[in-house]
């Protein structure tokens, strides 16, 4: 079966080569697709220069749409999601993340941070459906309608559309692994204003499903 991986980003220049460098090596994974969403720093230019495939929005249109535009782009029958803030990744995780589904033990997986950072293990515990570390069948994928629309809601999307149709799933513990929160990158005021934005875009997401519903 082939696997492309899908990296969704917008402006994570100082973390996107440590992720492709991991993700374009490891054995399973046919090809690597970025896909920069209206970035105005390296990022596409970095991304390029790592020999992956990159597509580059003009403007900000949401991981949502990212994901979908990736996706777009190859026919491949299972699909690795990997955020472009990463930190620490490696072969291991990827595998873990793939084995599952590669096997025929379920037909998605989620990866969940441990012993990683305090802040970002945390907030997996609590909310583990909001990790955008998954493998998926490329079919599952296929059946979510909207998804370019739901920006940060998209993990909320694939988590409710994996249990309304009661699509086999596991959680996968990747251990050691984390990402740069959003204070990080921006300063804690625009990080903090980002994170609430985000929060919103998830709970409007929540609120639609159960509209209709």
């Amino acid at each position: 079966m082939k696997i492309t991986a899908i990296v969704p980003a917008y402006n994570e220049e100082k973390t996107i080569k440590g992720v492709l460098t991991v993700t374009k090596n490891h054995h399973l994974i046919d090809d690597v697709i970025v896909v920069s969403d209206g970035s105005t720093d390296n990022t596409a230019i970095i991304a390029t220069q790592t020999g992956v495939q990159v597509i580059e929005l003009s403007e900000n249109k949401g991981k949502g749409a990212a994901m979908q535009a990736g996706v777009d782009q190859t026919v491949a029958d299972i699909i690795l999601f990997l955020d472009a803030d990463l930190l620490g990744l490696k072969i291991e995780h990827i595998d873990k993340l793939l084995n599952p589904v590669l096997n025929g033990e379920v037909e998605t997986t989620i990866g969940v941070f441990s012993d990683g950072r305090k802040l970002t293990d945390l907030a997996q515990r609590i909310a583990p459906f909001l990790s955008g570390q998954r493998a998926v069948k490329r079919d599952i994928f296929d059946g979510i309608t909207d998804l370019d629309i739901t920006r940060f809601g998209v993990e909320v999307a694939l988590t409710q559309y994996i249990k309304d149709n009661n699509i086999s799933s596991k959680e996968v513990i990747l251990e050691d692994l984390s990402h740069m929160m959003k204070e990080e990158k921006l300063g804690f005021l625009k990080g903090f204003t980002a994170r609430l934005k985000m929060y919103w875009e998830i709970l409007r997401n929540l609120s639609i499903k159960k509209k209709v519903r």
